[in-house]
């Protein structure tokens, strides 16, 4: 996106998007029997990363435990990105997780506000 749309992409964005990418591709090929379909869309300062897969079980988002031994995925991803959404559809469900590119120009992480 950087390069072909000119879009600024901090190299903090950059390693946000791959483990968000990462993160929904591994869970999908994980627990669905069959295929997944992962497509990056620029949209409004953001990459929008969204995976569809066969499975129909919509994914388990766990509060956080630091006592828990894996299963932190999604909640990775969720503290990561802008936007989280699930939505079933007629054959398995679709995930879209959106992640912005670039850094706050105060310093702060690529979209995220302190609290």
């Amino acid at each position: 996106m950087q390069a072909e749309q000119g879009l600024p992409v901090s190299s903090r964005a950059l390693g946000m998007a791959q483990l968000v990418v990462s993160e929904l591709v591994t869970n999908a090929r994980k627990h669905a029997p069959g295929p997944c379909v992962m497509t990056l869309e620029a949209d409004d300062g953001a990459v929008a990363v969204t995976v569809w897969d066969s499975c129909a079980t919509l994914p388990q988002i766990l509060p956080p435990d630091p006592a828990r031994v894996g299963q932190h995925g999604l909640e990775i991803v969720m503290a990561l990105c802008r936007s989280f959404e699930v939505h079933r559809e007629p054959v398995g469900k679709r995930i879209r997780a959106s992640v912005v590119l670039a850094d706050d120009p105060d310093g702060d992480a690529a979209g995220r506000r302190p609290m």
